[in-house]
């Protein structure tokens, strides 16, 4: 009996046990609840609640200002209620962007206030509504409501279950800064310098400025550290255009010991930026850019040309110190040499006022093609179609051959067929890179060609190493035969690639382009196995085909995209059916897209084509219009420099009647769309 007893006991603790954190909204990616620190509330008390994020490994959520891409929680409670007291947030790198948030878990808490008329005895009942986003490769916007029952005493009571997670997270809390402090625009050149006691180069380690506002810096720019006596300096980068009168944000320090501690920061701008020393930013991405192009060597980008790596090595088995030298030498040359080419053009464009980074080049489809019909030529010599030594597709027929010149055009190619991959470490090179003075740039660049070709140099500083590949044999040949296969899956994906581009028309002239590389390859093989006359004729008719090839990548670059479909309610955007569309009272909601954005793609399927958003916007009698900027237009591009931003996507709503338009965050939720339309 007296068990009996204990076991109902634990069974009605259990609630009252977990009365202080709601029911948890699941999903594969997310855990997610409502938490109360008091056990019990009196009437007129002040008191903190916190939505508790618990996000699965390699997922995050965003802080208030989300950086590059993202959409920070929302939460709506039923009481009134303080804003989020946002904890300390962190860089979270995405390719060549910068978010700021959370990953594991994070507390956000806030305030609210109990209704004076409460008695004790009486319970609380609170209902939140909250949205937030979670991203890995992919976002995904989830919502949830989250009820909690909080008795009602004359005194209020801490939760002692969930004391230690609200003092954790006032401890993430940003505190005021102690140290005045200052910053600097002038173009896009920008400093923040704070100025007092306990700041020097032996107490700092690091230091990063998370700006409260979007628009007003370049997020993934390195932020160079000055430190001397009772001074800190950080370099900013700044938006073009963006001259606030204050700058407002935090600032993250990591002490010698690597605790970090964050302070609130408000300073008025005005003055020169000063300078900081780029010495430590800069050695930092050089090491970032040589382990990021070892890890290239592992990527699926470069899996092709590893097959040409395979049959070097092959051919140095046995082979004498001064030839593994010279060709680990002339692969490495290569490497470098293509990536400092690579680096110039891309300073050029940025000179240029062209918005171009690392794979920019596959954005052309004629540059595609020509990668295709290259990967299609190496592997039909693997196969055994023609020998090297002719001349269709040079690039090619050198980069396959024995030479040092085949070394040299290797690590060419490796670079070449590199670029659509990122690896760790990379994007923060890459982007430190760009926004450094050109001949930094180009270190930076320098180190990830010889992290790239580390593996292969290895060769020339120990050559030794080749007496322990496998002796030459009949085995050579069958790998060679082999490794034909994954240069014909190369061809194969970059045809995939350049039919998002090009459409059937462009893959249709690609795969023209295929067959005249193949006849060029047969007809040199052909002449390679024939006498004299039949020699001349058959390298003539491999030229030909070559030139035939090549003679269609003009028609590669003018072929339209393929055709999209309008969805029902849709209108193509023009700023003066915008304009036409408020005088008639009606509001409307423009959405700035591209097809090959994934972001616009998943908000317009999990977000603006439902039917929630689209019974709004019936009922609301608002416009929908469609901007297409997947092969760029100028009334876009200026549409999106007014509003900030330099591509897509964009979505804002006007007002009916005229007024200026609210910008939404790049990431849509339903329920962001629906409360600017006025339906949420």
């Amino acid at each position: 009996m007296c068990r009996l007893l204990l076991a109902l006991l634990l069974l009605l603790a259990a609630p009252l046990a977990r009365a202080a954190e709601s029911e948890a909204v699941t999903s594969p990616r997310a855990t997610v609840t409502l938490l109360a620190a008091p056990a019990a509330v009196a009437p007129g008390e002040e008191f903190r609640l916190a939505l508790r994020l618990r996000l699965a490994p390699g997922w995050h959520s965003y802080w208030r200002n989300a950086g590059d891409a993202g959409a920070p929680p929302e939460v709506t409670l039923n009481l009134a209620a303080t804003p989020i007291e946002w904890p300390a947030p962190r860089r979270i790198p995405f390719g060549p962007l910068v978010n700021f948030g959370y990953e594991g878990e994070v507390l956000l808490p806030f305030r609210a206030t109990t209704p004076a008329g409460l008695q004790p005895g009486e319970t609380l009942a609170l209902e939140a509504e909250a949205s937030w986003l979670v991203c890995e490769q992919v976002c995904i916007p989830e919502e949830g409501r989250f009820r909690l029952e909080l008795p009602v005493a004359a005194t209020g009571r801490p939760d002692p279950a969930l004391a230690p997670l609200f003092t954790a997270a006032e401890a993430a809390a940003p505190r005021s800064s102690p140290w005045p402090a200052r910053a600097a625009i002038a173009g896009t050149s920008g400093s923040l310098t704070l100025e007092g006691e306990g700041l020097a180069p032996g107490a700092i380690r690091e230091a990063f400025f998370f700006p409260q506002e979007s628009g007003v810096l370049e997020n993934a720019a390195p932020q160079p550290l000055g430190l001397g006596a009772g001074r800190l300096t950080l370099g900013l980068t700044a938006m073009a255009g963006a001259a606030p009168a204050r700058l407002e944000g935090v600032v993250v320090l990591t002490d010698a010991a690597g605790v970090r501690a964050a302070y609130q920061v408000s300073a008025p701008v005005g003055g020169v930026p000063e300078a900081a020393p780029p010495g430590l930013p800069l050695a930092r991405a050089l090491l970032f850019a040589l382990l990021g192009g070892l890890l290239l060597n592992l990527m699926p980008c470069v899996f092709p040309v590893l097959a040409m790596k395979a049959m070097a090595l092959a051919r140095l088995s046995g082979a004498a110190r001064a030839e593994v030298r010279a060709h680990a030498a002339s692969y490495t040359a290569g490497v470098l040499a293509t990536f400092l080419a690579l680096a110039a053009l891309l300073i050029l464009l940025r000179q240029a006022g062209i918005a171009a980074g690392w794979g920019f080049q596959f954005t052309a489809p004629a540059f595609v093609a020509l990668l295709a019909w290259l990967m299609l030529a190496v592997g039909l010599n693997l196969s055994g179609v023609y020998a090297l030594g002719g001349a269709v597709s040079a690039g090619g027929a050198l980069a396959a051959r024995g030479g040092h010149l085949g070394s040299f055009a290797t690590g060419a190619l490796a670079v070449l067929v590199a670029t659509p991959c990122t690896a760790p470490f990379m994007a923060t090179a890459v982007g430190t890179a760009l926004a450094l003075p050109a001949p930094q740039t180009l270190a930076v660049f320098a180190a990830l060609g010889l992290g790239l070709a580390l593996p292969y140099a290895l060769l020339g500083l120990f050559p030794g190493l080749a007496r322990h590949l496998p002796r030459p044999g009949a085995w050579m040949e069958r790998l060679r035969q082999g490794l034909a296969f994954p240069m014909y899956a190369a061809a194969a994906w970059l045809a995939w690639v350049l039919a998002q581009q090009a459409g059937p028309e462009g893959l249709g002239l690609l795969l023209a382009g295929a067959v005249l590389t193949g006849f060029a390859a047969w007809a040199l093989g052909l002449a390679q196995r024939s006498v004299a006359a039949g020699r001349r004729a058959g390298r003539v008719l491999a030229v030909l085909a070559g030139l035939g090839a090549l003679a269609l990548l003009p028609g590669l670059a003018a072929a339209p995209p393929p055709a999209v479909a309008a969805e029902a309610g849709e209108e193509p955007w023009s700023a003066a059916r915008v304009a036409a569309l408020q005088a008639e009272g009606r509001p409307v909601l423009v959405n700035l897209t591209a097809a090959w954005c994934i972001t616009c793609q998943v908000n317009e399927r999990l977000v603006l084509r439902t039917a929630p958003v689209q019974a709004a916007l019936s009922a609301r009698n608002a416009a929908y219009l469609k901007g297409d900027w997947t092969n760029g237009d100028a009334a876009i591009t200026a549409l999106l420099r007014e509003h900030g931003r330099e591509g897509v996507p964009l979505y804002l709503v006007y007002p009916p009647g005229g007024g200026v338009p609210e910008l939404l965050p790049q990431v849509l939720t339903q329920g962001m769309v629906l409360r600017a339309l006025g339906a949420g």
